[in-house]
């Protein structure tokens, strides 16, 4: 059996054939670095080993985004913040050359008016205007009133980015409802992994096929850890801009530089 550490630089060896000699850097806006708040990092000293991972594959700036999730992860601004500020001082520590904003992974929930009202949630940045919050749905399902939710979030001036779509079994079994939320005007996080085929072939040959059509606006990581949820977006972006090179610039720069340069506003 092949121990953590050797498995750990497998998949850094894996990164660094994969990377492009790329024009432009890498923006991560999903990511589960923080140490010890969620299902993610587990310590400081691997979250310090994903951060230096990310800058092996040419990521220069990684939102985190704890989840948010009541019952299960009961966190909110007041408790992301501390944990973020030690991060961002190892890195300056260890001298990795990552910048370091935050936010949250927000899973549906109707106490979400309350918290936007109360301003307990971190948003991503901005974009078109409007302040960016990453939503996530449940695995299983599409919830009911999700259209209504993100209607008002837009009346709001809050834009969401639905986390992982391709991951949902609803939307798996029945891909005609994504078009059907597409026309909400939210838009579309992959998750890198999924085109890696990290979560298996169906939903890697569902998230490839929303690649090629086209209905994704943001290919993020969502790394958990080193080994089993590791950051792929190397290994993705290898696979989109062998579909459209520009296209994958939009969804791997362009759209999330435009977030985090006002990720700073909040």
């Amino acid at each position: 059996m092949l121990h953590i550490s050797t498995l750990a630089i497998m998949i850094n060896m894996v990164i660094l054939v994969s990377m492009h000699n790329r024009s432009f850097n890498l923006i991560d806006i999903h990511s589960h670095i923080l140490p010890g708040i969620d299902d993610g990092s587990r310590s400081m000293s691997m979250s310090i080993e994903m951060a230096k991972q990310a800058v092996q594959i040419g990521i220069t700036h990684m939102i985190c985004t704890p989840h948010i999730h009541p019952g299960y992860f009961d966190n909110d601004d007041s408790s992301i913040k501390p944990v973020f500020s030690d991060l961002q001082q190892a890195l300056i520590r260890e001298k990795v050359p990552l910048t370091l904003t935050y936010g949250a992974e927000v899973r549906v929930s109707e106490q979400i008016p309350e918290w936007i009202s109360n301003n307990e949630i971190p948003f991503l940045g901005r974009f078109n205007s409007k302040k960016v919050l990453l939503l996530e749905m449940p695995h299983s399902h599409v919830p009911v009133g999700i259209e209504m939710l993100i209607k008002w979030l837009l009346s709001k001036n809050v834009l969401p980015v639905i986390a992982h779509p391709e991951r949902n079994r609803e939307l798996l079994a029945e891909p005609w409802k994504l078009d059907h939320l597409r026309r909400t005007n939210a838009i579309f996080q992959l998750t890198a992994g999924s085109v890696t085929g990290r979560f298996g072939e169906k939903v890697q040959a569902f998230s490839r096929s929303l690649v090629r059509s086209k209905k994704i606006d943001i290919v993020a990581s969502d790394t958990h850890n080193l080994t089993k949820r590791p950051n792929d977006m190397g290994i993705a972006y290898d696979f989109v801009s062998s579909i459209d090179q520009e296209f994958a610039k939009k969804v791997f720069f362009i759209t999330p530089s435009q977030i985090v340069s006002s990720s700073n506003d909040f």
